[in-house]
């Protein structure tokens, strides 16, 4: 599926999001690993099998295979993380703060691809799910790395697109249904 044929689905209610998704297509500011990586690790990240089949099938012309097993592999990382994370964060015991999290997470240190790449897609990831000591251990890492504000902020502003993309397109298959009782 391409970028055209995900943009058909995205109903009229939502034009916004549908131009939004094409301007991020012909977004050009992050380079080609970074960009389809973050469409990968983001669509997995909604949880959303539409979204997900077209962003990847538009992603593998463009990574390696090393590249979109390190976009899998930061998107599932993060879906720990993020729930572990933000309970030790949200929780009014700070004792869990002070506890070893205890979980495998060797792909965040050898993650097979620029380790500044890997970085944008977990802190996206991160974004979309919600989880704020993440988002700050992730931005700290990449300003660290050197990567500019523009660019994390255009890797968050892609998580958001394709975060809303999945919802619009939940919501006119809910209207759908609902159609057909």
């Amino acid at each position: 599926m391409s970028i055209e044929q995900l943009k058909d689905q995205i109903p009229d209610f939502a034009k916004d999001v549908r131009l939004n998704l094409s301007s991020m297509a012909s977004d050009e500011t992050l380079s080609a690993q970074a960009k389809y990586g973050l469409f990968v690790a983001c669509a997995i990240a909604t949880r959303n099998p539409t979204v997900t089949a077209a962003l990847e099938s538009v992603a593998a012309a463009h990574l390696s295979p090393a590249a979109l097993a390190a976009a899998k592999s930061a998107a599932a990382i993060m879906a720990m993380n993020n729930v572990y994370y933000r309970f030790v964060h949200l929780a009014s015991n700070k004792e869990y703060a002070t506890m070893p999290a205890r979980l495998r997470m060797n792909v965040i240190a050898n993650p097979g691809v620029d380790k500044a790449d890997f970085e944008l897609w977990s802190l996206a990831v991160s974004a979309i799910n919600g989880c704020g000591t993440c988002i700050d251990a992730h931005e700290k890492v990449l300003q660290d790395a050197g990567v500019s504000t523009a660019a994390i902020q255009t890797a968050v502003r892609f998580a958001a697109i394709i975060q809303s993309v999945a919802v619009a397109i939940e919501a006119a298959d809910v209207t759908i249904a609902l159609a057909a009782e």
